[in-house]
Parts: C-alpha cells; structure tokens; sequence
C-alpha cells in the first residue's frame, strides 16, 4: 500500500477505527447492547411475520404507510426500525444493522444512535406523505398507490445513520459516498424505498446544519475545539 492510500486511510477512517477498536477491546459486546437487542427484534420479527398467524400482528404493530393515521404512524414508528422488508434478504438488513448501528452505538451513544435512527426514518415517513399530496406530475411527487407501501423500515434509519457517523467522525469521503449511492439508487429505480432514504438524508443533514449553528452562535463563529477526523482529537469512549 502506497505512503498516499495509508494517510487517506488514516485520515478518513482513523478516528473511527480508533474509537471503534477502544470501545470493542475495553467491553467487547457489552459495548454495542442497543444494536445486539437491534439484530435480535430484527431476527425475531422476520421469523414472526413468515408465518402464517404471524404476518398480521408484524404488521399491526411494527408497518407504517402514509395511508396510516399521524397518530398511529407515531405509535408504530419505533417497532418500524425493526421490520425487515418482506421482499428482501433479510441478513442483508441484519449484517447493515450490527455494523451501522454498532459503529454508531460506540461513537454517538445509545440515546444519540436511537435519535438519530428515529429522524431518520420519521423523515422518510413524512416525505411518503408530501410525495403522495403533491401527486406523480412532480419531480418530488409519488403515485397514490405508494400510500399502501410499507415504509422502509431499518435501512432508512441504517443510511441515516451512516451519513451522520461519517460527518462526526471526519470520513467525508465515505459520507460522500453513502449518499451518491442513495441517489444513484433512486435514480435507477424510483421507487417509494429509494426516495425515502434520500428524505432520510436530508432530515439528517438538516440536524447536522442545526449543530453547526448551535455550536457557532455558542463560540461566537469560533470552533469549539478539535473535530472528528483532526490528528489532536482524542476519540471518547461512550457507554
């Protein structure tokens, strides 16, 4: 490996390898408990919902659509991080799951991790609800069909997730790249999933501009102290 890939590697991944690596030396698995209880209702839901008593009540309490009330979409919208898509492997879903919210467990921790992934997805839920009000003659619009399409359940959470990990701990470049894939996603194929994840993006980047904002008008225009990502930056273990 050439002297430029390891310091791009370094820079890019260096803090989250170091925060990461700490966490899981120090506790082991008694680090990430969120995501290990994450994989498990994941798992458990999958199996419920493939049987034959078991579909009905997956989706009573876990599936949102935007044809659902606010309320219940609220009520649901928790569970809803753990629904596995019917139509997909699930240990696609499982494998994002252990590694996204791991990775973010150990340098966000769990409160933060689990706000994170409910903005995320509540973006993605209201987005199905404006695209259908604005109707499939617009660029942002859905058909009215997509109202009784489940929400994405974890992987809008899973992408959030990721963008927002990346931006704290300095790896730009891999967050760039999380969200060109989205688009590039919701480009080939248009679909409510793919248009959802990019409205999860944007709830995230939203959060993130209103930090910024926080963190200037807290310094008066001035950082705060060493970011993610910098040589000087000490990455916290979080429990």
């Amino acid at each position: 490996m050439s002297p430029a890939v390891r310091a791009f590697a370094r820079r890019e991944w260096g803090s989250l390898y170091g925060t990461v690596r700490a966490a899981l030396v120090a506790r082991g698995w008694r680090a990430v408990p969120l995501t290990l209880t994450a994989v498990c209702l994941t798992s458990l839901f999958q199996v419920v919902q493939n049987q034959d008593w078991g579909y009905r009540p997956v989706q009573e309490i876990g599936s949102v659509r935007a044809e659902d009330p606010w309320w219940l979409a609220l009520l649901r919208t928790p569970l809803s991080l753990f629904v596995p898509a019917l139509d997909l492997p699930v240990w696609g879903a499982l494998a994002q799951i252990l590694l996204v919210f791991g990775i973010a467990e150990i340098c966000l921790g769990r409160r933060r991790t689990l706000g994170v992934a409910l903005l995320a997805t509540l973006g993605g839920t209201l987005y199905a609800r404006l695209g259908i009000a604005l109707g499939p003659g617009t660029p942002l619009g859905l058909p009215a069909s997509d109202a009784l399409v489940v929400d994405t359940g974890p992987s809008a959470a899973v992408v959030g997730l990721a963008v927002y990990v990346c931006h704290r701990h300095g790896a730009f470049w891999t967050g760039a790249a999380v969200v060109l894939a989205m688009v590039i996603e919701a480009v080939v194929k248009p679909n409510l999933a793919g248009k959802e994840h990019l409205a999860a993006i944007a709830a995230v980047l939203a959060l993130m501009a209103v930090e910024a904002w926080r963190r200037r008008s807290r310094t008066g225009g001035q950082e705060e102290g060493p970011r993610p990502g910098t040589r000087s930056w000490k990455p916290p273990i979080r429990s």
